[in-house]
């Protein structure tokens, strides 16, 4: 595999088997190394307080929410099996959200949490990067063509409490809105468009569901288009269709090679002719 080094020569890398003979394939150019995790690696701190007395006014809220603490107390003693453990946990890669009463009011990071078991709840959502298969999708192009598609498509909630509270399912609205969108580009272009510029169109796709999603809270990291599927009458015109160029190009290159042919024995014809005139 030839390569190019930061002085501009052109070297060539090739992996060896026990045997000492060259491998093909690919080969990666730098050597493996042990990347010890980092702080910067992990996910950033959603931890939040919005604003707002979280305790609601009355009697009856506050004996709740002191109950509760009681509750809660009891509890967290190991031994103790009748009353709810106050401590969660959040796991890494997930934010947690507390709501009291049923009203939303602060963001947690990932760790050991405290709770009121019963005036609080602890909601987590996940904030890593997802990944959704949007099922086959029957598109008709401009020009008619009856199409399958297959596509799929990489985001992460980067808003957790518009996700969980301003939509009911995150996965199933940009599936919906994928297809929606999917149909709508692919029925603005020709069949040969859709073939050939697979990749500009799931960008335009993608820089659509993109502004509706930030609404949601989502981050739409890229969307790909997997497989294009033909129906049998189709491939079978398309493949007729190749048939039919090649076998006129073949006549074509065929008849160019016999016109020079006759060409070049009409001037080898009228130099002899010369040839004998002149003796």
């Amino acid at each position: 595999m030839s390569a190019v080094n930061g002085a501009g020569h052109s070297s060539t890398s090739k992996a060896t088997d026990q045997d000492g003979s060259s491998v093909p394939g690919f080969q990666p150019q730098n050597k493996m190394t042990v990347q010890p995790p980092r702080g910067e690696d992990l996910q950033v701190s959603y931890a939040a307080e919005i604003g707002g007395e979280a305790n609601p006014k009355g009697w009856y809220g506050s004996m709740i929410n002191n109950l509760g603490a009681c509750i809660g107390t009891c509890g967290a003693i190991p031994c103790c099996i009748l009353c709810p453990n106050p401590y969660k946990h959040v796991n890494q890669g997930h934010v947690g959200l507390v709501t009291k009463f049923g009203r939303f009011y602060k963001a947690v990071d990932p760790g050991l949490i405290k709770v009121n078991p019963l005036s609080e709840r602890l909601i987590q959502v996940d904030v890593k990067i997802q990944i959704a298969e949007v099922p086959e999708q029957t598109c008709m192009t401009k020009d008619n063509v009856t199409l399958r598609l297959t596509s799929v498509i990489y985001y992460h909630i980067v808003s957790p409490h518009k996700a969980a509270f301003g939509i009911s399912n995150v996965r199933q609205a940009l599936v919906e809105r994928t297809q929606t969108t999917l149909r709508h580009v692919v029925g603005a272009r020709v069949l040969q468009d859709v073939i050939e510029r697979r990749e500009e169109i799931a960008q335009s796709i993608g820089e659509i569901i993109e502004d509706v999603a930030a609404g949601w809270g989502v981050q739409v990291e890229s969307m790909l288009i997997k497989d294009i599927l033909f129906s049998q009458d189709l491939q079978d015109s398309l493949s007729m269709a190749a048939q039919s160029k090649r076998i006129g190009e073949s006549k074509i290159i065929a008849a160019k090679a016999e016109v020079r042919l006759l060409l070049s024995w009409q001037q080898r014809r009228l130099l002899h002719r010369r040839t004998f005139s002149f003796f």
